[in-house]
């Protein structure tokens, strides 16, 4: 760990970002050309004091999943991640499997996209990044471990994840899924990490297996469903995916489908407003 050149990086990267580029006020009281540290902490969802001894040297190593939220949080390059995960002492996560990140140009946007629910996705389906819109929407999936990364893991061993669901849109969802993953087993032919996915999903689940064995396949695009919210109530959503040209992320923006929907979304982010007054981002849908 080069704990000297690790605090100058990641002092220069905060002070080179601007505060509207992350979704932030620029007031007229700002004294520093960036991001205050605690902006920092709370993009990164981590505690000032660890980012103040982070850039004076003075903290212990952090972990590969602390990195990757300070890379998303100071909006770093691809080339920047690795430099940043080289100076930790850690090495760069690989350009696809378990430490696959969000590309830099996906996580802008969704901070462009402002008040529009948006997340970044792999093509396997784990949530990558997402902007506090989506977080109130859906949950908070970005720090998920282990098979429950996947979103159709998740479907398919977890109750809680079809809870927002109605009963008649349960069916048509697992079977998108189940053919969007097909698509990607396809595309990534002999893949170990698809491959063990898939093992693993069949020995979990028998509503799997069965819509495994249909061999049915669809790229996920357009979709609109409704999202039974615990707060506001229904939510009828459209949804556009937008792939990366390799297909190895998407991003997934959800607006509302009719007026109804719409104000019970601008009733959710006033709520959201009041329980999380520092503004950050954090549930999935795909």
């Amino acid at each position: 760990m080069q704990r000297e050149q690790l605090a100058d990086f990641l002092r220069r990267r905060r002070e080179a970002i601007r505060p509207e580029e992350v979704g932030i006020a620029d007031g007229p009281r700002r004294r520093t050309s960036g991001l205050r540290r605690e902006e920092v902490a709370m993009l990164a969802g981590m505690s000032t004091d660890y980012v103040v001894r982070l850039e004076q040297g003075r903290s212990s190593q952090p972990s590969v999943q602390l990195l990757g939220s300070l890379a998303r949080a100071l909006r770093l390059s691809d080339d920047e991640r690795d430099h940043l995960f080289h100076l930790a002492g850690h090495q760069p996560p690989p350009a696809d499997g378990v430490a696959l990140l969000a590309r830099a140009g996906l996580v802008r946007m969704l901070d462009l996209l402002g008040d529009t629910a948006a997340m970044v996705l792999s093509d396997l389906g784990e949530i990558l990044a997402q902007n506090r819109t989506a977080a109130l929407l859906t949950g908070d999936h970005v720090d998920f471990s282990g098979d429950r990364r996947y979103t159709v893991y998740r479907w398919f061993t977890d109750p809680a994840a079809r809870a927002g669901y109605s009963d008649e849109e349960q069916e048509h969802y697992a079977r998108r899924l189940v053919a969007d993953l097909r698509a990607v087993a396809g595309r990534r032919s002999g893949d170990p990490t698809v491959i063990r996915l898939v093992d693993r999903l069949r020995a979990a689940s028998s509503d799997f297996s069965r819509l495994w064995a249909e061999h049915e396949v669809a790229v996920r695009r357009a979709d609109r469903k409704t999202i039974l919210h615990p707060r506001v109530g229904p939510l009828l959503m459209d949804c556009e995916t937008l792939v990366t040209p390799d297909q190895r992320q998407q991003l997934l923006v959800l607006t509302p489908a009719d007026a109804e929907t719409r104000e019970r979304l601008d009733l959710l982010r006033v709520l959201g407003s009041q329980e999380f007054p520092t503004g950050s981002a954090g549930p999935p849908s795909r």
